[in-house]
Order: C-alpha cells, then structure tokens, then sequence
C-alpha cells in the first residue's frame, strides 16, 4: 500500500536530516524552522510558515492555530527541539491535521537523537470542524 505523498513526505525528511547534520542541536526551534524553510525552498519545494486556520465549534470561532511549515500545499510539518517526540507534540499534530483539510503531518525533532514521526489523518476519517484556511 503506497504511503500518502510519500515522495514528498521522503524528500522533506532527506532535507531534514541534512539540516541536521549540518547544525547539529542545541539551537532554538526557531531556528530549525528558518534553516527548514532555506533548505527545502533551496531544494524547488514551496513552503508557507505560519499558515493560519480557524478552528469553530457550532459555528462559533474558537480560536486559530499557526502551523510552522506547509509543503506544496499538501504537508503540515511541525518542528521541534527537544529531547523526544512527546505526546503532547504528536496530538497537536494530529489536532492539526484534525481541523485543517491537511492529511499528513511530520513532527521533525532536532533534539540530541534524530527523530520524526509521521501522521496520518484523512479526510474521509475527520469529523468535519468547519475549520477554514486564512
């Protein structure tokens, strides 16, 4: 069974382990996200920071949420600099994918070990949120 975007999914996670490689950790986050975005726009890739969606409850807003990085339109990634993945990382991603139209999220973890995760959620499976991109 064929991953979905798994090409794409793959190059992102080939460009993070360069990134890593390069800096190492210890750096903020912040930083991660920047040498990221560099990277993968070096590599032909589009990539949108901080995109904005609103999340509603009853046709109410609630709120919004800013995911660090979209890729071609079609990947949420989450980065982090941490010492592990926590759960807590990997449910925000998943509450992304969640309230977005979003299917695949990958948390990229710049922390003392390499570590990613992806996540899988789509559409067919959402409760719909009538959550809308900005």
């Amino acid at each position: 069974m064929e991953l979905l975007h798994h090409d794409l999914t793959e190059r992102i996670i080939g460009i993070y382990h360069d990134v890593y490689t390069e800096l190492g950790y210890g750096f903020l986050e912040r930083l991660y996200k920047q040498a990221m975005v560099i990277a993968m726009t070096e590599s032909g890739l589009s990539v949108a920071q901080r995109v904005a969606f609103d999340v509603r409850f009853h046709g109410r807003l609630l709120g919004d949420f800013y995911a660090d990085i979209v890729v071609q339109n079609l990947v949420l990634v989450e980065i982090k600099a941490a010492s592990m993945i926590h759960p807590k990382g990997e449910a925000q991603a998943l509450n992304y994918l969640r309230a977005s139209s979003f299917e695949v999220a990958l948390i990229l973890n710049f922390g003392p070990t390499r570590e990613f995760k992806r996540r899988v959620l789509t559409n067919d499976r959402k409760v719909p949120l009538a959550s809308r991109q900005r």
